[in-house]
């Protein structure tokens, strides 16, 4: 299969396995043929701050007492960056997380952000997977 075509699929199933929402094509749309860098600069500044982000919450809900207000601003902040960027579980995960924040539930909280770390990272893998393949001069058709 040439590259070309892998990161058509790698796209496709990023869309069909909820990954990726509409919102991620309306970014290609945006894309300047000419500067073919935008997505790609969108994307590595949504998986930096996603990271930084992430980093924040681990260090807030590692001790008690939870500043759950802190946490809920994060998350907010995670769940606007998710939804601009079109990264949809990310994003359904963010709202979870929000719930179950606003109980106070420190529990609650730290498994929401293993899942909310795992979608995250998973999305992030493919990005990075992408972004190499269109680095190479590859486009989907």
């Amino acid at each position: 299969m040439a590259a070309a075509n892998q990161l058509t699929a790698l796209l496709n199933n990023m869309f069909a396995t909820g990954l990726l929402d509409e919102q991620f094509q309306q970014l290609q749309i945006l894309q300047d043929p000419n500067a073919s860098e935008f997505v790609s600069e969108v994307v590595t500044l949504f998986c930096q701050d996603g990271e930084h982000i992430i980093a924040e919450l681990t260090k807030l809900l590692e001790k008690p007492p939870v500043d759950f207000d802190r946490v809920d601003a994060f998350v907010h902040q995670l769940n606007g960056s998710s939804a601009s960027v079109g990264a949809q579980r990310v994003k359904n995960t963010c709202i979870q997380f929000r719930k179950v924040c606003q109980q106070k539930s420190r529990d609650g909280c730290l498994k929401t952000l293993e899942s909310v770390k795992t979608e995250f990272y998973d999305l992030r893998g493919k990005f990075q997977t992408m972004q190499q393949r269109q680095a190479q001069g590859f486009y989907p058709k």
